[in-house]
């Protein structure tokens, strides 16, 4: 699955924080975090982590895709 990379980066600086505290915070590692950030999927239980740490749903985060 594909975490949206414009609602991760805007829940971060909402929650005032940086790709590292959220990668260290989810037990994941900084190149796992920036590869998402850019746009690479990842595994569910890995969306899971962000999501938790962040205090929101996966589907909060989860790219929507286009027919």
């Amino acid at each position: 699955m594909r975490v949206d990379r414009y609602k991760l980066g805007h829940i971060l600086v909402d929650k005032d924080l940086t790709a590292s505290q959220l990668a260290k915070r989810a037990g994941l590692s900084r190149a796992t975090i920036s590869c998402i950030k850019g746009g690479k999927s990842c595994l569910y239980e890995t969306a899971e982590k962000i999501a938790n740490v962040l205090g929101v749903e996966v589907k909060d985060i989860r790219e929507v895709s286009n027919p």
